[in-house]
This record gives structure tokens, sequence and C-alpha cells, in this order.
């Protein structure tokens, strides 16, 4: 076997074939814009690379046959938060085969441990964690864009080197054909989005800076309290935006202000993978004019619901009924969307868990965000709940 590191454009050729060897007879499978990852891996196009670094491999055998790939990263803002420094990989595709996985894995490991990591969560994004996020091993169907879609031997490769599990996540999926949620619900959602001291407005490309600015209050409002919280990146969030110009539907992001002060954001986009699919990875001339054409007519007919945020002083205010009373009209205007995919939600985050439940959403996939710690006889622990106390920390893993 020979570990090749993607650095010109041969090795980059390389590196996005793998997954087409992988998938070529998975129908549920949607192939990424290609631009899309090499943007990943482009320090002008990800602030990630601010205080970090990305490496990337691609794994061949016998007559240069692929086998698989990798990705490994480190942001340096970040990897300390935790009791041991913890980088990342991802971006992991390969054939079933547990010495190809190790090749990979290892060549992950050695880079980590040169730049002082102790750790890596895998599969995982040299960025924010609501896209190319988790280990799929429930619910092999159609991915929302941006959720990762594997095999389900991936998960035995990740065990077989020495992952565990860290965090479940939770996706869950809301049939909007279906008759309405309780009138109880709206009645409570009407009444909350109704008083004076509240205010709901969608997004707006004229407004990006200003909803920008929103979206990183109310991030670093309802996530302070977790373990190992960081302020959110503004320039992560404009990054965001600048690739995703395609796909974003203003009112499909909302914003809920106590008089001007931003308390909550939701965010949904349509589920470009519904075109993805068609378009093989590339972005030339026609596939641009195809993609055009498939959101003209309407081909998109689900929704992925990727962040809901909310002020802890606001929790149990109904505020969140209250951004769903003022999606409502918006999706009878566009009844083409039947369903709404809610992700995810982390075991950590229970009462985001319940939040989607509440809602009418069904539990449809679980992905994993996996760690392995290099010190293989080290105490494994799994992620603590928002707001658990350390004493109750060290019982749940106990236990587990």
């Amino acid at each position: 076997m020979q570990l090749l590191e993607v650095t010109d454009n041969k090795t980059r050729s390389l590196f996005h074939k793998v997954p087409h060897l992988i998938y070529k007879d998975d129908p549920h499978w949607a192939c990424p814009l290609e631009m899309m990852v090499e943007n990943v891996f482009d320090p002008a196009k990800n602030a990630s690379f601010k205080n970090g670094e990305a490496i990337r491999w691609v794994l061949t055998g016998e007559e240069g046959r692929l086998l698989g790939r990798i990705g490994a990263f480190v942001n340096h803002d970040k990897a300390r938060v935790y009791e041991q420094p913890t980088g990342g990989c991802g971006f992991f595709e390969c054939v079933n085969d547990r010495e190809a996985a190790a090749q990979l894995f290892g060549a992950a490991e050695a880079w980590l441990k040169n730049r002082g990591m102790e750790a890596m969560d895998g599969p995982v994004n040299f960025g924010e964690n609501y896209m190319n996020w988790g280990l799929l091993v429930d619910g092999f169907m159609p991915q929302g864009f941006g959720m990762p879609y594997n095999p389900p031997y991936y998960l035995r490769l990740f065990e077989e080197y020495g992952f565990k599990t860290y965090f479940k996540q939770f996706s869950y999926h809301l049939d909007i054909t279906l008759p309405e949620l309780p009138e109880r619900f709206w009645k409570v959602a009407e009444w909350v989005a109704k008083k004076p001291q509240f205010n709901f407005r969608h997004f707006s490309w004229k407004e990006s800076a200003k909803f920008v600015e929103d979206f990183a209050t109310v991030y670093d409002d309802a996530w302070r309290f977790h373990e190992h919280f960081k302020p959110m990146d503004r320039d992560d969030l404009h990054d965001f935006l600048s690739s995703s110009k395609l796909m974003i539907e203003e009112k499909f992001i909302w914003f809920a202000y106590h008089e001007e002060t931003p308390i909550a954001v939701f965010v949904m986009i349509p589920d470009i993978n519904q075109i993805l699919r068609r378009l093989n990875g590339k972005l030339h001339l026609w596939n641009f004019m195809k993609l055009m054409w498939y959101k003209k007519t309407r081909v998109m007919t689900r929704t992925r619901g990727i962040i809901i945020g909310i002020s802890p002083k606001y929790q149990r205010s109904g505020i969140e009924s209250a951004i769903f009373w003022h999606l409502r009209p918006v999706m009878y205007t566009m009844p083409w969307y039947k369903e709404m995919e809610l992700s995810w939600a982390g075991d950590f985050n229970p009462k985001i868990v319940a939040l989607y439940e509440s809602v009418g959403g069904k539990h449809m996939k679980t992905h994993l965000t996996m760690r392995c710690l290099f010190d293989r006889t080290k105490p494994f622990t799994r992620a603590p709940l928002i707001g658990q106390k350390p004493e109750e920390i060290k019982k749940q893993n106990i236990q587990e």
C-alpha cells in the first residue's frame, strides 16, 4: 500500500475519485460538489486556517488501485478545550479492509501527534459541525445536504482502530403533508408570537452583516454553558453564507428578538442533495445550467433544519414555537416542499431533542461523533450533558 499526500491536480483528482468507487452501486449517495470539498482545504476559503492546519491523503494498492482517502486537521483555538488536546479526521472513505483503514487512521494520528495532539475526533469537518460531521450508523436513506452518508461497515473500521462513541447525533423528520400539529401548539405559538416585547425577522441578503452578528450573539449565549464552548467565529459564518448562496432561501432563516436583542435563531435550507445527485460532483457551465433548471422546476421537495439556538433565559418561553408559527405561512406558499429534516440534535442536549419531538419530528437517523485516544490505556469519557455537574459526568461514564 502507498499513502500519497494530496498536493497537486493529479492527487486531488484521485481524492475525489475514491467515493465514486465506494458508492458506485448505492442509490442513496449524493456526490458533493468537488469545489465545496476543495474549499475546506483552501486557506483562502476556510477561516479555520487562521489558527489551524489541514492535510489529506489517498491510499493506493497494487497497480495503483484506489483504496481510500482521509483528511486530518487541527484548529489550535479549539483543540485544547478538552481534557487532552484533540484534533480531527474526516472525509474518510475506504474499501472494506481493516488494514487499509488502519493505514489511513494511522497517518492522521501520526500527523496530529506531531502537532501536540493526544486524541482525534472523527469523522468531523475542518469547520463548524453543521456540515460533514458524524458517522451514519442508523437510517441508511438519502441524506439531507451536509449530513454525512457512509456504508454500514465504516463503524467496524472505526471501532477496530480504537475509536469510541463520544456523542450521538439524532436527526428527526417532519412530514409537512400530515395533518397540522395540535391546535394547542399553534395557540401557544401565536400567543407568544404576538407578545409586544418580541419581534421576528427572516434573513435578508441586504442585511447579511447584521444577521451574522445576531446569529453569533445567539450562538454564544445558547452554547456558552457547554463544557467545551468556544465563541462563534464570524468569518466562518461569512464563509458559509458565501458558499451557500445557491441554496439559501431568505424566508427559511428566522431570528427572534426581545425588543432589539437577538434571542433565538432557526436556520433551514433546501435539500440541494436532490439536485447534486444528478451532477456527479462537477459544477461546470452545463451542470450549473442544469442546477438552475432543477431549482426552477422544483425538484427539491425536502428541507433541512441545520441549526436552532435559543438564549437560555428564553428556552422555556415558547419562543421556538413562535418561530414555527412565522415559518408556517412561508411553507404554505411553497407546497412542493413535503418533508423537513431537523438535524442534528446531540444526545448531550436533551432540550433540543425534546423540542424536535414536540413539533412532531420522528427520529429517523443516528450519526456518531467518535473519539480515539492515542493513549489507549487512558479512561474514555463521553461528552457531558450541557450543564452537567462533574460528579454526574463521572457517574455517567462509570455506568457506560
